[in-house]
């Protein structure tokens, strides 16, 4: 069993930067894929970005692509996520994810393990 639980969310303004933490507890991520979902109200929950248990050639939406970094450090059981230029339209929860997939999977029915999420708001 994995447990994830996600840091770092919050309030900042349009061109800002916030980091994104995601520690696991009860087993080593070194094997899983971990990806980076978020969901905004009344919207799919969706994926942003997700890196491989090697974590060569990760995945961005076009949404984030050239403003979001994915990496991860097996060591300290942590993966993180990186925005810069936040935009409004990234306001919402930001959920970490595990996966048994090996090739960068993006749907939600992939993933095995779910952190609570955390609130990232960006003001204009």
């Amino acid at each position: 069993q994995v447990q994830l639980v996600e840091s770092g969310g919050g309030l900042v303004q349009a061109g800002g930067s916030l980091r994104l933490s995601c520690a696991a507890t009860g087993r080593s991520l070194s094997s899983y894929s971990m990806g980076w979902f978020r969901q905004a109200p009344g919207k799919e929950r969706e994926c942003v970005a997700v890196v491989s248990p090697g974590g060569r050639n990760p995945y961005y939406a076009d949404s984030v692509k050239g403003r979001f970094t994915i990496s991860r450090d097996n060591a300290k059981h942590t993966v993180y996520l990186q925005m810069n230029s936040l935009k409004p339209e990234d306001t919402a929860v930001y959920y970490c994810a595990a996966s048994w997939y090996n090739n960068n999977p993006v749907s939600r029915v992939q993933y095995n393990y779910w952190g609570q999420g955390t609130q990232v708001t960006v003001s204009s």
